[in-house]
């Protein structure tokens, strides 16, 4: 029985892909920080792939793809599937090369990436919004490509993909002043944890790779446990940058032998570090551009003392959805809290709510309320933000002797996903 081999990247290969992506892809700094640095007693160094022109390192496979097809496929034009960043490396690959591309992105896509998308390729590109993930859309786009017989960029599972993504480890190395004992990659379809996990294979072995998920999309954990690619059946499609039900094939193989360790982070968990970032380091980040940095307080015993490196992997955030970052932060920490409060049909109930109820800290944030003439209590849905985890007891118990406690609406699923 023939055994089929394993597609590993070459470095020369991926030298070369450096080579081709010499005047287009921005050398990013590898940059100490200092808060992080002092909270993990570490030397933490951030690869600021944010700073692309494109604001990811998806130009890099992109780039490097496109560039390796014959001038026939060139001429017929592109199609790719994206849930964002992707489709900026190839839009701003389509006008640089002067080749028509169709760009198949999920209709729930940030109106900011697709703007973004729009402004690099310019008249060379077609967007079309396909589906609620980035499955739907890539089923679209191959269905397109096939039809039209033009060449498929792959975002992740492709050779000259990978290759172009791996370029990003040869930088690290050639950037870094001391050995590097740990770099931090997160993982979507696993393009780039595959790229880079073997180049640091080859030229620095004793790195530890780590590998990074949202908790809501694992694709890669799942796999791994399972020893194939598996289709996870529902997915949390918040950290859209890493959100996809299957990783590659060729993803897969690599980082199933070449990575140390896989290990996911909280959504709720990646917010918090997004505005960490913001407000300690002026540094805007995408939620997939966090997962590096919010997962480090699961290592924080390992990496002590080490020269660790954390991809911040990009900067394509919507400040739209600024709101729903915080308050993802805010429901992690225990800070924020939904009840139903019944409210006696009195004058003055509400005001013994906030007076009586109501700690000298708890700040009300949300407030729904209908009166109910025929009843003798009406509820509200009231939703109050603490300054301390410690308020939320006291806070229950001053609720239920005054009579005002309903309901606790926070572990109730199917009634909180209406709220947030």
């Amino acid at each position: 029985m023939k055994v089929k081999k394993v597609y590993i990247p070459e470095l020369v290969k991926v030298r070369e892909a450096a080579t081709t992506l010499k005047d287009v892809v921005a050398v990013t700094p590898l940059m100490a920080n200092f808060n992080y640095s002092r909270k993990f007693n570490a030397t933490v160094l951030l690869k600021r792939e944010d700073l692309q022109q494109v604001r990811s390192y998806k130009i890099r496979g992109a780039y490097n793809k496109i560039s390796s097809l014959t001038q026939q496929e060139l001429k017929k034009g592109i199609v790719c599937a994206s849930a964002g960043n992707h489709a900026q490396g190839v839009a701003f690959a389509c006008y640089k090369l002067r080749i028509n591309g169709t760009i198949v992105m999920p209709a729930p896509t940030p109106k900011q990436k697709i703007e973004q998308v729009k402004m690099f390729g310019g008249e060379y590109i077609d967007i079309q919004l396909v589906g609620d993930t980035f499955d739907d859309a890539y089923k679209a786009a191959k269905e397109t490509s096939e039809q039209l017989q033009k060449a498929f960029v792959h975002p992740f599972n492709d050779e000259k993909v990978i290759e172009g993504q791996a370029t990003l480890a040869l930088e690290i190395l050639e950037q870094a002043e001391a050995p590097i004992d740990y770099v931090f990659v997160p993982i979507g379809g696993g393009g780039l944890a595959a790229g880079l996990s073997s180049v640091f294979k080859i030229l620095s072995p004793d790195t530890k790779i780590i590998g990074v998920e949202p908790e809501g999309a694992a694709a890669m954990k799942a796999a791994i446990m399972n020893d194939r690619p598996v289709r996870l059946e529902r997915i949390e499609k918040f950290v859209d940058g890493a959100a996809v039900e299957r990783v590659g094939d060729l993803t897969f193989n690599i980082c199933r032998d070449h990575l140390d360790d896989v290990i996911t982070v909280h959504e709720g968990k990646i917010c918090q570090t997004i505005l960490d970032l913001y407000n300690r380091d002026a540094i805007v980040v995408e939620p997939a551009g966090a997962l590096t940095l919010a997962v480090l307080d699961s290592y924080k015993d390992k990496i002590k003392g080490k020269n660790v490196v954390c991809v911040v992997s990009g900067s394509n955030n919507d400040i739209t959805r600024t709101a729903e970052i915080k308050e993802r932060a805010l429901l992690y920490a225990n800070l924020k809290h939904y009840f139903i409060v019944r409210f006696p049909q009195r004058a003055g109930a509400l005001k013994e709510f906030v007076a009586e109820v109501l700690g000298p800290n708890d700040d009300i944030t949300h407030f729904e309320y209908t009166k109910k003439s025929s009843r003798e209590n009406a509820p509200a849905v009231v939703g109050i933000e603490l300054k301390e985890q410690a308020d939320f007891e006291p806070l229950v118990e001053r609720m239920k002797a005054r009579n005002f406690f309903g309901d606790y609406l926070n572990n109730k699923a199917d009634l909180f996903q209406f709220l947030v």
